[in-house]
């Protein structure tokens, strides 16, 4: 470990000095999903958070959802315990109200000093396949970065289930659990025996993707991931299964295509929000995109086991993803003696597109 807290991360052929990849904070100038549509409720406020930023989700008269900093000008209390009024919120304290750009437009008791100096921060806010968009970074930049595309969520051959979870770890920890399918170990108790076969990596400045096939060694195919992905049979030369995944930072997908089939079975996106300015701790925001079976209506009685199976799987990486964390926290420092050319790379994108946290 250097002086400035740097730890030497593998960037290709050549190890180069680089930030703790645990102490790389993730880079606001992004659209970044902070919660479910459905969590934001007609005439409600929500609370949410960003990095340790508060933000305060309103949903107005005209169903358009705004953002603002969770915060009055006033006295600083949270505006998501105040109320909504038309287009706009009033402080649940004194009741000054803010637009939707931020912008103190009432003190009721001395409505002449109501200006400028009086305004909150206004983030740019999007909604998309069920979920709430903002922008939390230099908001200038908001028309010039490109916003996540998810074709499938908007496919009809698909069913999505939205995921929606509370890890307490480190984003990076579940960038590298989901790219590493390594870990099938872990799942032996719901998966069975599971032979991962890597077949690749590929590489840019701000991306990384690896592919992978499988095979059983012992045990049946789980019936989640049958009625998941269909009867798993020895794969015909040429028609393997093959999953890619894929960190476009700061975004993660994974695509799992059955032996011959030229649509994914199971389209994967994931979005991991810090939620404490030290970025300990994520909020999941995940679709998880699963093809309909020619039957109509199928999906739908298989849904539960489907629902099921994915909930044990996701508990288990959450489980070891906050092992690592506290084994980072007892170090104070990352240790890992990573060897996995995937993995390596996807520090590399990571560190090198990430901004450092404050000590």
């Amino acid at each position: 470990m250097t002086a400035n807290n740097t730890v030497r991360l593998p960037t290709g052929d050549a190890g180069t000095p680089l930030r703790d990849i645990r102490k790389t904070g993730l880079d606001p100038d992004f659209w970044y999903p902070i919660a479910h549509s459905r969590e934001v409720k007609p005439g409600k406020a929500h609370a949410a958070a960003f990095a340790g930023q508060a933000i305060v989700l309103v949903r107005g008269k005209e169903g358009r959802v705004f953002a603002l900093e969770d915060r009055c000008a006033h006295r600083q209390v949270p505006l998501h315990v105040g109320e909504v009024v038309g287009d706009g919120i009033k402080c649940g304290y004194h009741g000054w109200t803010y637009d939707s750009t931020g912008r103190c437009v009432s003190v009721p008791y001395l409505d002449q000093c109501a200006s400028k100096p009086n305004s909150v921060k206004a983030y740019p806010c999007r909604e998309a396949y069920g979920l709430v968009f903002v922008f939390p970074g230099d908001s200038a930049k908001a028309n010039e970065v490109a916003f996540p595309e998810v074709p499938s969520a908007n496919d009809p051959a698909y069913k999505t289930r939205y995921l929606n979870r509370r890890v307490n770890c480190h984003y990076s920890f579940m960038h590298e659990n989901l790219m590493d399918m390594n870990h099938q170990f872990l799942h032996r108790r719901l998966m069975g025996g599971i032979k991962t076969i890597f077949l690749g990596v590929r590489s840019g400045p701000n991306w990384i993707e690896t592919d992978y096939t499988f095979k059983r060694n012992a045990g049946k195919q789980p019936l989640g991931e049958k009625f998941m992905l269909g009867k798993r049979p020895e794969a015909q030369e040429g028609e393997r299964d093959l999953m890619t995944i894929r960190t476009g930072y700061p975004y993660q997908t994974l695509r799992f295509w059955t032996g011959g089939s030229t649509h994914p079975a199971l389209d994967l996106w994931n979005c991991y929000i810090p939620l404490d300015r030290a970025q300990r701790s994520n909020h999941t925001y995940g679709l998880m995109m699963i093809r309909r079976p020619s039957i109509p209506g199928l999906i739908n009685l298989l849904w539960p086991a489907i629902v099921w199976f994915t909930n044990g799987i996701f508990a288990e990486d959450r489980f070891i993803c906050e092992l690592e964390q506290a084994a980072f926290d007892a170090q104070g420092e990352d240790q890992n003696q990573e060897i996995f050319p995937a993995i390596r790379g996807l520090r590399r994108v990571l560190v090198e597109n990430g901004i450092p946290l404050e000590a």
